[in-house]
């Protein structure tokens, strides 16, 4: 299970990492709500742990916007807010829980515990971007109509791009997420740029307007719409 911890304090972000990994989670910090902010949003977690009082952003604001985009992550709010106002307001942005600091290791881990046997919520079962159409039941994409006959491989890396649509992703999360691969010695970015080649040239080759793009030096976006 990945978490990502929001905490800007230093010792205390060290003890959750420490506290967490003791108890077989895969633990990413971020020391202020705009790195937070981006990791949410550039990669997947199973539940965030996150601070309120925060460099950049304030982690109101970070939950906020990213429950608008659709970040549906569970999320844990710690913080030393302990006011009835303060739980509402982060209750009312979209947090699943609420501790106040100090608290029990125990405790923080029984909430983590309970907020994970509740689940994602259902995944959605198609995608649609402009003209472009997946159905991830039948397996089947389309483009304006016209069905796009691709490989079991391109179908799950461009179901995995639509997932994310409108957020870069880079090639270490499809190495990760989409070739499950996390202990190779070299890198798969040459086979996966081959294969976006390819699906590329299938989704956009007779389109007007193109959906999969390339970010040099970082990964790839699908977008409907791109400057």
């Amino acid at each position: 299970m990945r978490i990502l911890v929001v905490e800007d304090e230093a010792k205390v972000a060290r003890a959750l990492k420490e506290g967490l990994e003791r108890d077989d989670f895969q633990v990413t910090l971020a020391h202020s709500g705009e790195e937070g902010f981006f990791l949410a949003n550039a990669e997947e977690f199973d539940l965030a742990i996150l601070d309120l009082m925060l460099p950049d952003r304030d982690g109101i604001e970070v939950l906020r916007t990213l429950r608008k985009r659709g970040v549906q992550t569970p999320v844990l709010i710690l913080t030393a807010r302990d006011g009835l106002g303060d739980r509402v307001a982060g209750l009312d942005s979209g947090a699943d829980d609420y501790l106040a600091k100090p608290f029990a290791f125990a405790e923080l881990l029984a909430r983590i515990r309970a907020l994970l046997r509740r689940g994602r919520p259902e995944q959605a079962q198609r995608f649609q971007v402009g003209d472009l159409d997946l159905n991830v039941m039948t397996r089947q994409v389309s483009r304006g109509g016209q069905l796009i006959e691709l490989t079991a491989r391109e179908f799950d890396l461009l179901e995995y791009l639509m997932r994310h649509q409108g957020r870069i992703v880079s090639r270490e999360m499809l190495s990760r997420d989409v070739w499950k691969e996390t202990a190779r010695a070299t890198p798969l970015d040459n086979v996966i740029d081959v294969q976006m080649a390819r699906l590329r040239s299938k989704v956009d080759r007779d389109a007007t307007s193109k959906l999969i793009h390339t970010i040099r030096g970082i990964g790839f976006i699908l977008k409907e719409e791109y400057p």
